[in-house]
């Protein structure tokens, strides 16, 4: 069976990318501001390597640690996470930069291995709740964590002016289809007559169209457009990532974006994250 979105390969590739731009830093340069707000270059290179040791230790060890207490709805589980980030975060600023390089690349290639031995449609451990799912398939799950390791490595990037290494087609394209299935969820309280079809666009190396078309009450994702599209939205591809991920405002997306068509199926977009949030 073919894997929708292939990505297991591109981990040990992300991963070199990733020391590679580390090493080139200056001591300056880890204290260096992001997008992110209140997180350094060095807050994020210690996330990253927080997301190998907790899947290693979780899914791989089946040791889970502290509990997370009581979650009964999405909020709930993004607070959990998000004081499980800030309390990592905090605590790795006792960590030399050189030792958090040493640590990243020490622990990449288990994680890669252990996602490797995965068979990719069983029941991953986790859904991809950001694509409203409440059960997710392995390669899902793959998916969504290379998208964790692009855009918080492309953050980095972005603040030391390096960002054109992952904008290549190989690696920025897995990305934007993980992404995309962020759409239906998003759109599902959009109302819509049936056939309705909406076209999403990016720009640049990488990019493409999606479409999004309304059958039997529910919205789903298209390679191809079933009907002429209602409404036409381009993302420009050096922001698009941004759009996803929160890391770009609304008022300051407008300008890279484009909307031709119904003028409520366009705005809908705006909200729309892959990402936990």
């Amino acid at each position: 069976m073919k894997i929708p979105i292939p990505t297991i390969h591109l981990f040990p590739v992300l991963d070199e990318l990733l020391l590679e731009a580390l090493r080139s830093l200056s001591p300056t340069d880890w204290a260096k501001p992001t997008i992110v707000p209140r997180w350094t270059i060095k807050a994020i290179a210690a996330h990253l390597l927080d997301g190998n040791l907790r899947s290693l230790s979780m899914l791989r060890d089946r040791y889970y640690g502290e509990s997370p207490g009581p979650i009964n709805s999405y909020q709930d589980l993004v607070d959990y996470l998000n004081r499980l980030n800030a309390d990592w975060v905090q605590a790795m600023q006792r960590i030399s930069p050189a030792l958090l390089i040493e640590l990243l690349a020490l622990t990449g290639k288990p994680y890669h291995a252990y996602l490797q031995s995965l068979d990719p449609f069983a029941k991953a451990t986790f859904s991809v709740a950001w694509a409203g799912e409440q059960e997710s398939a392995n390669w899902f799950h793959i998916a969504r964590e290379y998208t964790e390791k692009w855009h918080h490595q492309q953050q980095i990037r972005l603040a030391i002016g390096q960002e054109q290494a992952l904008y290549r087609s190989d690696l920025y394209r897995p990305y934007l289809e993980t992404s995309m299935r962020a759409l239906p969820h998003h759109y599902r309280d959009v109302p819509a007559q049936e056939g309705d079809t909406l076209q999403v666009s990016v720009t640049g190396s990488g990019g493409g169209d999606w479409f999004l078309h309304y059958h039997q009450k529910h919205w789903q994702l298209r390679d191809t457009a079933p009907t002429p599209p209602l409404c036409t939205i381009t993302l420009d591809g050096s922001i698009a990532w941004r759009f996803f991920s929160k890391g770009i405002s609304h008022a300051e997306a407008r300008p890279y974006i484009q909307m031709v068509g119904r003028a409520d199926l366009g705005e809908a977009i705006f909200g729309v994250l892959a990402v936990m949030g």
